[in-house]
């Protein structure tokens, strides 16, 4: 009894403080529901829902000075990014006249600016602006049969003509013709696209940075690196200078819809801009798929190792599918997008999903390195000693360390790599990602947008080191990739952090490397590129071909309207832009058909019979054949690669002897025993034309045999 009473006033004291502080608990529990009920009346349902996301931050309203500040800040680097994206399209313009004089050159001449082919897309423009109308032009260009001798094809679908119908379309619509020629019109489309191309650039290198000094350092890198980055100054008309624009502002609005630091309302724009551009990026280039596999790679990455939402995973499916479908439907119904691998990735993972499969380690793609070996097919040796198979040259890289891209861009993607495995280590060993970082924090690689630009810049870094035509889209990024971390505070917070910094403040010297370092940059790009830049505007070059301008003249002059005629399918590219004549080929390299068509009328350059070359002109209709000089006689260090090597082989005319290799055939090279005058080759062609580039050859429709 005595020991209860004792212990009596403790237990009630205990016990009251617990009901306290249960009653404390649930009141501080009470008042926290009711104020999150509050938030929730009055918003909308998509709202409510990122609220409830844990990997969502939401961020408190700002006070008005800051908001004033940021508000000022955007202006400024909005401003900067179109003020350098018109620059470089006024810069390309006034290059290309330059180049061309492009301004005091006659109609044909122009045209024939136009190289390796390209030319092409812009004789169906003109067709488009001749049409009767539109709706008559564009069902003429369904049921094409006077570009391709003996066959109809739909051009729009064969040749990824939407380019083509839309500038035509707002050519005519705007009532352009008084005011500018058809051709202004059309290569200035295509600058204006490249003056996209380098805002989107600026874009990205902004969004991840935090500052618009990255988006002018990643501009002028990619103007000084002009050759490595962009082909628009030697093929204007070519698809991935009209496909690559659209491409670009899909990874700067994927890079914003990553980010963890924007509001419902920039992430939707992100999300509309990232449908538009993904599905017009579709739709203007026969290869955007491929591109578009590489860059779902990278997402499966993300979402593998869970470093995305699972919700904005969700979202890009739904864009990347729908933009197929309706590509699918507008390229009327083009099988290559239903076998195409970025379809197989989407439904496979979608599946993974559904099923819930966690790929701790996902697989990676084998890319095949494309090595020339004794291969008899012609077509596929062909496609294997284009340019852009091909490894790139030393040149390349000592271009990219000159203009210091390439140094700093390995440190960059050091610091953001390694960062990017710590993170996914955390994330394997079960520890959340932050989404609230902070700069004191120095985890760079935490950053989802970042991520996905490592994980981006690996892979298509590892195909530019195979294949050369790959550095097109690896370099832009590179100079992007490289702008955004010399300019970001959080990249060399990472750095101090590493270092256990503690001398001076990390933060402080982050702030201030950031500034200084691309200050100096910059500077030094300024006093060595700048006056190299002002040089090229104002040295008056020349381009000047008066042999194919000869040849072009005679075509449309003394040429038959009927006449079919055949050559290298560049070289047709040229005749059919400047005169119309229907041709035996094209230069077209997907497709299989046309490919076919061009070994055989490059028959010409091989050592093949007068009667065995008639034979195959004459199944093609052919009533004229160009051969080039250059073609006949090439040489060439990389003889393996030549057109008439591929041919020898092709044929069976080649012969090893020792180690060496050696063609051999009992009849003569036909382009230069042709040249001879004498039977039979007389018999089966009549020479019509000549000069020093080129020699036209009538197919005789009578054969008369001389001896």
């Amino acid at each position: 009894m005595q020991r209860r009473d004792c212990l009596g006033p403790s237990l009630h004291k205990h016990t009251v403080l617990q009901q306290t502080k249960k009653r404390t608990e649930w009141t501080a529990r009470f008042v926290a529901q009711t104020a999150w009920d509050q938030r929730k009346v009055g918003m909308s349902a998509k709202r409510r829902w990122i609220l409830t996301d844990p990997l969502t931050v939401v961020s408190p309203p700002l006070p008005s000075a800051v908001f004033l500040q940021r508000l000022v800040k955007l202006f400024f680097g909005c401003l900067a990014a179109v003020a350098c994206g018109m620059l470089y399209a006024i810069y390309l313009s006034t290059y290309h006249d330059r180049k061309f004089w492009f301004s005091s050159r006659q109609e044909l001449e122009r045209e024939i600016t136009f190289q390796g082919g390209s030319g092409l897309y812009y004789y169906y423009y003109k067709r488009m602006l001749t049409a009767p109308s539109f709706e008559r032009g564009f069902y003429e260009l369904t049921i094409d049969n006077r570009t391709v001798s003996g066959q109809t094809i739909n051009a729009v679908e064969r040749l990824s003509l939407y380019p083509e119908l839309i500038t035509s379309f707002i050519y005519r619509v705007t009532g352009s013709q008084d005011l500018m020629e058809p051709i202004y019109f059309y290569i200035g489309a295509v600058f204006g696209l490249q003056a996209v191309y380098v805002t989107a650039l600026f874009v990205s290198s902004w969004v991840m940075s935090g500052t618009w000094v990255a988006g002018m350092l990643a501009v002028a890198w990619y103007v000084i690196n002009r050759p490595d980055t962009t082909k628009v100054e030697h093929a204007i008309p070519l698809r991935d200078n009209w496909a690559l624009p659209y491409f670009s502002c899909q990874v700067a609005a994927l890079t914003g819809f990553l980010s963890n630091k924007i509001n419902s309302a920039t992430e939707m724009f992100c999300y509309l801009t990232m449908s538009a551009t993904t599905f017009t990026f579709l739709l203007v280039w026969e290869h955007s798929h491929y591109v578009l596999f590489i860059q779902g790679l990278c997402l499966f990455l993300l979402d593998s190792f869970d470093l995305v939402p699972s919700r904005k995973m969700a979202d890009i499916h739904k864009v990347y599918l729908s933009s197929l479908f309706l590509a699918y439907l507008f390229q009327f119904q083009n099988p290559a997008l239903l076998s195409s691998p970025l379809l197989s990735l989407l439904i496979s993972s979608v599946l993974a999903r559904y099923f819930q499969v966690e790929l701790a380690s996902p697989s990676r793609p084998k890319y095949q390195h494309f090595v020339f070996l004794y291969i008899r097919d012609f077509v596929t040796n062909f496609l294997l000693c284009q340019e852009s198979f091909q490894t790139p040259v030393q040149d390349f890289f000592l271009r990219l360390t000159q203009a210091s891209v390439l140094p700093f861009y390995f440190l960059v993607l050091f610091v953001c790599l390694l960062s990017t495995l710590q993170t996914i280590y955390r994330r394997l060993s079960g520890e959340p990602m932050k989404t609230n970082l902070r700069l004191e924090d120095g985890r760079i690689g935490e950053q989802p947008e970042v991520i996905y630009h490592v994980f981006h810049t690996l892979l298509f870094g590892g195909l530019a080191m195979v294949f050369e035509g790959m550095k097109y889209l690896w370099t832009p990024y590179v100079c992007m990739f490289t702008a955004f971390g010399v300019c970001s505070p959080d990249l060399w917070m990472t750095v101090f952090r590493w270092l256990k910094l503690k001398s001076i403040h990390p933060v402080v010297l982050a702030l201030i490397l950031s500034t200084a370092v691309p200050t100096i940059i910059g500077f030094s790009l300024w006093r060595e590129y700048f006056p190299r830049v002002l040089a090229e505007l104002s040295e008056l070059q020349e381009f000047y071909d008066p042999d194919t301008v000869e040849l072009m003249s005679w075509i449309k002059t003394q040429a038959p309207m009927a006449a079919v005629f055949a050559g290298s399918p560049q070289l047709l590219g040229t005749v059919k832009l400047c005169s119309g004549w229907a041709v035996t080929s094209l230069p077209l390299y997907s497709d299989i058909n046309l490919l076919r068509r061009s070994e055989d009328t490059y028959q010409v350059y091989a050592m093949r019979s007068a009667e065995d070359v008639y034979k195959i002109l004459t199944s093609h209709k052919t009533n004229y054949v160009i051969i080039e000089e250059s073609i006949c006689n090439e040489l060439s260090h990389n003889k393996g690669c030549r057109i008439k090597d591929l041919l020898d082989i092709s044929n069976g005319h080649v012969v090893y002897d020792r180690g060496e290799i050696y063609s051999f055939s009992k009849h003569g090279r036909f382009c230069q025993e042709i040249k001879m005058n004498y039977s039979p080759y007389t018999n089966y062609f009549t020479r019509v034309f000549w000069n020093r580039s080129y020699h036209v050859y009538k197919v005789n429709s009578v054969i008369s045999f001389q001896y």
